[in-house]
């Protein structure tokens, strides 16, 4: 039982970490497409 808890607390670390950096890529996409928009103009 033991063994099953702390392989769900790594899984949920694991999702929250990748939730995280996808965040960030978006943020950075987000960034490099406002300078492009604002190149544009």
């Amino acid at each position: 039982m033991l063994t099953l808890y702390a392989g769900s607390m790594i899984m949920l670390a694991a999702c929250n970490t990748v939730e995280g950096a996808g965040k960030d890529i978006e943020s950075a996409g987000d960034s490099i497409a406002d300078t492009a928009n604002d190149a544009k103009d």
